[in-house]
């Protein structure tokens, strides 16, 4: 039995203490928002990273997005020198997950084992493929002691919310300039590689209006009416032009290889009412209304075109309605991002891929974006990319689940590839 063999034969008799793992990490109810429970799960983290020979650093992101004292970001950052030097291989994943929301049929914090799947909030998004780096970094450091090079092993914050308390804070440290590789382990099935994502603009748009008593509305100006109005002129020419938009990115799924636009939310007149406050509302003509937009947006695509678009709606509008006026603001930007097929740690993952699996790795693009814009565009790294277990449809769902030989046969790819990388 050669080397590789040996790596994944041992991967596989330690699918107890995967599974273990990850129930583990599930129970922890790391909810963002708010931020909970971010320095639990880096001490428990922390305490089974030592024991494999790492030294660990907790890093608080104080001042960034999202800190504070009651929900402080809390990071971790595990590094394992080898024999002599060489490169290092940095496996992140974010500890944060959504809220639970209904329907589950199960625990979501209970990380119950049934038919082959560890069922919880967090278990394929992404705690299943936290434990899967952390078993196959011990695998390699069990078998192949003398290695060249370095290993990292990050847990990081708000990934969910932007990841600014995480993997930008990191970045913006200069963690990432030690850094070789980086594998980061979203779901996005077992057999693929995530070369990178789309591009977003999040923008606040508000219409304006005069309030005045509803029972005479034609004293006022309803700003509510105005923003139906460029919601149809946005229906009339915004999405039809987005749907011409294609890709040459292999994004998934298929319907995202377009430009598209969500509206995220529409809040116009009174503030919503205090839950204790169980009366009507005043009868008043709405003075103000706020739309939130969610652009997606493609690599082929300037950022500047994104922006100008949209305000080409609203002066469409503006020039056909008395009385309309707006204002816009930009609430988030990303760019988009693809790592080169021929980069190092793509070609070590497809490699091990084809071991495993015996077929080629497939190449996929997200449709949304996660930490790796932050390891390219603060970080300067651009060999990144995401690999790990998991279904990316059950993501955020309830009953989220993670498959147990998911996670055996991708902590298989990933000893092979800390051997093809370190060896």
């Amino acid at each position: 039995m050669d080397v590789t063999d040996k790596l994944r034969a041992e991967v596989e008799a330690r699918e107890g203490d995967l599974v273990a793992l990850t129930q583990e990490l599930i129970r922890m109810p790391t909810l963002n928002p708010p931020g909970a429970l971010y320095r639990d799960i880096c001490d428990y983290l922390d305490r089974r990273l030592l024991k494999a020979g790492f030294e660990t650093q907790l890093i608080r992101a104080e001042g960034a997005i999202g800190d504070s004292n009651t929900y402080p970001r809390w990071n971790i950052v595990a590094r394992r020198e080898g024999k002599c030097a060489g490169e290092c291989v940095h496996f992140n994943s974010h500890i944060d997950v959504v809220e639970a929301g209904h329907g589950w049929t199960v625990d979501p914090f209970g990380g119950a084992l049934k038919d082959g799947r560890v069922y919880g909030r967090g278990a394929c998004d992404m705690k299943g493929g936290l434990a899967a780096s952390i078993i196959a970094a011990e695998v390699f450091i069990d078998l192949c002691p003398d290695y060249a090079g370095a290993i990292e092993i990050s847990g990081t914050a708000d990934e969910e919310s932007g990841g600014f308390g995480g993997v930008a804070y990191l970045a913006e440290q200069g963690f990432y300039k030690r850094v070789d590789h980086v594998i980061i382990p979203e779901p996005l099935n077992k057999d693929r590689i995530c070369l990178g994502h789309r591009g977003v603009w999040w923008a606040e748009i508000e219409t304006k209006g005069e309030i005045a008593h509803g029972s005479m509305p034609f004293l006022g100006d309803c700003a509510v009416r105005h923003m139906g109005a460029v919601m149809q002129e946005m229906e009339t020419s915004l999405f039809p032009a987005l749907a011409l938009k294609r890709t040459d990115m292999p994004v998934v799924p298929e319907g995202a290889k377009q430009s598209t636009l969500n509206i995220n939310s529409v809040h116009g007149g009174e503030p919503e009412q205090d839950v204790s406050y169980s009366g009507l509302p005043a009868p008043c003509v709405p003075d103000r209304c706020r739309m939130v937009i969610d652009r997606r947006f493609l690599i082929e695509e300037d950022i500047g075109d994104v922006e100008q678009e949209m305000r080409d709606v609203l002066e469409s509008v503006r020039a056909e309605r008395p009385g309309f006026d707006y204002d816009i603001r930009e609430l988030h930007r990303v760019l988009p991002t693809m790592t080169e097929r021929d980069a190092p740690v793509v070609g070590a993952v497809a490699g091990a891929i084809g071991q495993v699996f015996d077929r080629e790795a497939d190449y996929v693009v997200s449709p949304g974006t996660y930490d790796q814009k932050h390891i390219d565009r603060i970080g300067r790294l651009k060999n990144c990319i995401a690999y790990g277990p998991g279904i990316l449809d059950l993501a955020h769902k309830p009953d989220e689940y993670v498959g147990v030989e998911d996670m055996v046969q991708s902590a298989q790819v990933m000893v092979l590839a800390l051997h093809e990388l370190l060896e």
